[in-house]
């Protein structure tokens, strides 16, 4: 057997990758549910802090799946124990600020530790002597290595200050990548790449979709229920279209036609590795408001809106969205120069409706259930709105027509 087989231009996503990937699936249901178990801004600052910690573990193999064919060779091995360590990571999330002692605490952080140095030796493998990518790894390991102390510190460390500790360690890691450059990495295969990510954008979809699942089997089939489920459904529907009706393909296509070198490593950076985090972190963050609308259907939660729901997931369920909307407007400028109006005039709407909802300025005004109509229903306007504005995109990149790409930064 080779070490690694490398990836080639015309290398797509691997079965391996997939199955890799739904040890993420748990992963990200834990991260929703500590966070749904902890509703407050405490809570919302632990889970955005692991979300990131997973992300950037997922990206890390990412990179290393497109520099060297996953399920070949020394690779695929990476893979196999890299699923065991963060299935053994996410156990540990529920407890990670447990009270009753450092254990799952330590274990997450050994176990992102582990799967880190995994990566990064097996990448050393992978890239059989090029020397611009040694030293780009070389330059990668230091960043790790201080943010893997500031983690170990925050492990041992009380549950009051390990927050701010991981958190450090977290800003030590993306900082320190993006400060290093983009010269030294290499992208053999564009159109892998950017399936990758959109395959995990459709994974947080999902979490969405099993949100309501987990809702619904908490409570009494009503009219109410279906109603939510419903709804919930045609909201996670709007998601997906804002992103694979037009951008993903947007996406491949820009990143195949950049020139090869730093500018297409800046761009697969930029737009996949970073501005990928707030789409998907926003479908974590909309299905934890999710959660919370289906528990209101139990007969035990009487007051307001906000009273009901909880301030956090009161304004996570609009939140979610209008961070989503921005992800993706943010997308489409770094891609292709285009500033979309829509999403943005649409995302400042629900920022004003979450803040006004989660101040208790819609209490009596709108229930749970009408809540959750009222962001649905601004969405699929969106959705309509965008579909007769963008018939142009859709026909350049949808089918194949698209010219040189414009906008691409260095």
């Amino acid at each position: 057997m080779v070490p690694v087989a490398g990836g080639g231009a015309g290398h797509r996503v691997t079965t391996l990758e997939l199955f890799f990937d739904l040890v993420f699936v748990f992963a990200f249901t834990q991260v929703t549910a500590l966070v749904a178990g902890s509703p407050t801004v405490l809570g919302a600052a632990r889970g955005l802090v692991l979300g990131a910690l997973l992300w950037w573990i997922w990206c890390s193999y990412s990179w290393l799946g497109n520099q060297a064919r996953a399920d070949e060779g020394l690779v695929r091995l990476a893979l196999f124990a890299a699923m065991v360590i963060m299935m053994m990571l996410a156990l540990a999330i529920p407890q990670a600020w447990s009270s009753q002692g450092r254990g799952p605490a330590l274990l997450l952080v050994g176990c992102t530790l582990l799967v880190q140095w995994i990566h990064l030796g097996v990448y050393v493998v992978a890239a059989a002597g090029d020397r611009g990518l040694l030293r780009q790894l070389a330059i990668a390991a230091v960043p790790v290595l201080v943010g893997n102390v500031l983690l170990l510190v925050g492990g041992l460390a009380g549950p009051q200050g390990r927050t701010g500790w991981w958190a450090a360690g977290m800003l030590v890691n993306y900082t320190g990548i993006y400060a290093a450059g983009a010269e030294g990495w290499r992208l053999p295969s564009p159109a892998h790449f950017a399936e990758r990510y959109a395959l995990i954008v459709l994974i947080a979809l999902g979490e969405s979709v099993v949100a309501v699942g987990v809702g619904v089997g908490t409570v009494t089939l009503t009219p109410s229920v279906v109603a939510a489920t419903a709804t919930a459904i045609v909201l996670s529907i709007t998601l997906w279209w804002l992103y694979f009706d037009v951008l993903a393909y947007i996406v491949e296509h820009h990143l195949a036609a950049a020139p090869s070198g730093v500018a297409q490593s800046s761009l697969a950076r930029d737009a996949l590795t970073f501005l990928h985090f707030p789409v998907v972190v926003s479908v974590l963050a909309l299905a934890v408001g999710i959660k919370k609308v289906f528990g209101t259907f139990d007969g035990h939660h009487g007051g307001g809106l906000a009273e009901a729901l909880g301030v956090l997931a009161t304004v996570l369920l609009a939140g979610g969205p209008a961070v989503y909307l921005l992800g993706v407007a943010m997308l489409h400028r770094r891609l292709h120069g285009r500033i979309d109006r829509p999403l943005l005039a649409v995302a400042a709407a629900l920022v004003v409706l979450a803040v006004l909802a989660g101040l208790g300025g819609l209490d009596g005004v709108l229930s749970p259930l009408g809540y959750l109509f009222t962001v649905t229903g601004g969405m699929v306007m969106l959705v309509l709105l965008v579909s007769r504005s963008q018939p142009e995109l859709r026909r350049r990149y949808r089918y194949g027509e698209a010219p040189a790409p414009v906008g691409v930064q260095d």
